[in-house]
């Protein structure tokens, strides 16, 4: 394989959002032997630099759900913005349906000033109605959540609609699953919206035009590299577009079945350096 995709979280991040000695030394063999490694996440830009930060490694990034592709220099190569318009309609409805929200900009993850409290108040109710619930999978959800780096809070969306940023994602995270499959059925078919889930608790919305799959081929393009010599791997349901246009792909073993299904092979757990482990056995 001559490029090789990762997702991130649940994938090249482990448990505790870091990436294992042995994932990073994977990666940077694999860069050695002359592969070009490709981070492809849900993530801002400026987040996956905090995390590679301190690693040898300077990766392509495809970043919010394959709305904005950097150079492993740092260049901005591609960037597709939600239209401004239905972006601010869709966070209106968001805010006056009390969602906690996440709009991903150049330089900020703008947020509510109220959202953690919101969330934690979901949480606490979502427990009391089914005492059964795994509360350390709850707690893991949320930890996952507020590990990114560069929030920004915000009175209202309409400080980000007037802030002129360009936005090229919007995640709405809830705890309440009929609350979330109210959100899902109302963008579904939303002309301007590609949406994913990223987790269990979460859906997202991009530029229709964007995705992980279509941001991949155009660093392919770009590299001069055919699709069948690109490889992917990942867990959830926003990798599926990279996982099914790249020529071969690996499902981590905790990913969800739509992607083993989707996958050619079936790697170890995040925990357990899945990534070096198919960057060894599938990819090479």
């Amino acid at each position: 394989m001559d490029v090789v995709a990762i997702d991130l979280d649940g994938t090249l991040l482990n448990r505790e959002h870091t990436i294992s000695a042995g994932n990073a030394e994977a990666i940077k063999q694999a860069q050695q032997d002359g592969v070009d490694i490709v981070i492809a996440t849900g993530r801002a830009y400026f987040d996956v630099q905090q995390i590679f930060a301190d690693l040898p490694i300077r990766p392509w990034v495809i970043s919010a759900n394959g709305a904005v592709i950097h150079t492993p220099g740092g260049t901005l190569f591609e960037e597709k913005a939600l239209d401004r318009g239905d972006a601010g309609e869709a966070l209106k409805w968001l805010e006056k349906e009390a969602y906690y929200y996440e709009v991903f900009s150049g330089s900020s993850i703008y947020t509510p000033q109220n959202g953690r409290e919101l969330l934690h108040v979901e949480m606490d109710r979502h427990i009391s109605a089914n005492p059964e619930t795994d509360k350390q999978s709850l707690k893991h959800a949320l930890d996952k959540q507020f590990s990114q780096n560069g929030f920004a809070l915000v009175e209202s969306y309409e400080e980000i609609v007037e802030s002129k940023d360009p936005m090229y994602n919007i995640l709405a995270f809830t705890f309440d699953l009929d609350k979330l499959e109210k959100g899902k059925e109302k963008f579904h078919d939303h002309p301007s919206f590609t949406m994913v889930s990223s987790a269990e608790h979460n859906f997202e919305l991009e530029d229709h035009t964007a995705s992980k799959g279509s941001a991949l081929k155009s660093v392919a393009d770009h590299l001069g590299i055919p699709m069948d010599r690109t490889a992917a791997v990942g867990d959830s349901h926003n990798d599926l577009s990279m996982l099914e246009a790249a020529g071969r792909s690996a499902a981590m073993e905790n990913a969800v079945d739509d992607v083993k299904k989707a996958s050619d092979y079936i790697t170890k757990s995040n925990d357990d350096d899945g990534v070096a482990y198919a960057i060894t056995h599938y990819f090479s």
